[in-house]
């Protein structure tokens, strides 16, 4: 039985600074489903998850971006955000004088339009950074100031076990990170998959990350362009072959 439909990117066109980046990229994405997109560095990948998520640098030039039945191409960040996109970065930004604990509760009641007790919030907060093994101490650390690059990472982890969105873009979450640091994160990851079941793009030239998770559907993406999608096995296949293959048909 086929998954309820949740996000369909309809031959996307993005321009970077008036450059042509993604060149008419088809996506659907079933709710719960797990996409793994990959490709050699500088291809797009990235691209596409600022497009997804509204950054106003990435310029939509036609195309369609559907997400739970409504066109959101034009939606700014904050609104997608509250309608359940999340979107992790490679290089989390500090943020000085906001804590962690504080923005995710911000971000909670943004998200819900509700206020939250802040005894059951820190409740639920303290149970979550242990499946993360996280200091509790980190929870009121300005945001991502003086964390190391693995703390940054299972800092937004955190907050998408905290945020529960419906659809998680994960951008090379495992990028600098020691094997430890990555087994924690993918712990992170898996328990989203298991409690949230929300659907993931995860976004990576690296399969270290995918070990731990239940891939549906693999992506490759050379210059721009959605070129080979296949079930968890293409994965496998990369992993021997690399991507030259692709890059020469791409030619």
């Amino acid at each position: 039985m086929l998954n309820k439909q949740l996000l369909n990117v309809k031959d996307l066109y993005v321009d970077v600074e008036d450059k042509e980046i993604l060149h008419g990229v088809d996506l659907s994405i079933g709710e719960g489903e797990t996409h793994v997109l990959m490709g050699p560095n500088g291809t797009g990948k990235s691209t596409f998850g600022y497009a997804l998520m509204g950054n106003p640098r990435y310029t939509v030039k036609s195309g369609e971006i559907w997400f739970k039945g409504k066109n959101i191409t034009a939606e700014p960040v904050n609104e997608r955000a509250k309608d359940g996109i999340f979107l992790s970065f490679q290089n989390p930004l500090e943020i000085p004088g906001v804590t962690l604990s504080s923005f995710i509760r911000n971000a909670l009641e943004q998200k819900t339009g509700k206020r939250i007790k802040l005894w059951d919030f820190k409740k639920d907060l303290e149970k979550t950074m242990a499946i993360l093994q996280m200091d509790p101490s980190y929870a009121e650390r300005d945001l991502n100031v003086g964390f190391s690059g693995g703390e940054k990472k299972k800092a937004e982890i955190l907050q998408l076990l905290m945020l529960k969105p419906s659809l998680a873009i994960l951008d090379e979450t495992d990028s600098g990170l020691d094997v430890d640091a990555v087994r924690t994160v993918s712990a992170g990851i898996e328990e989203y998959q298991k409690t949230c079941k929300g659907s993931l793009i995860v976004i990576t030239h690296s399969t270290k990350i995918l070990e731990a998770l239940n891939v549906d559907y693999t992506h490759v993406m050379v210059e721009g362009r959605i070129i080979k999608t296949g079930d968890a096995s293409l994965v496998e296949e990369i992993n021997e072959n690399g991507f030259g293959s692709y890059e020469t048909q791409e030619q």
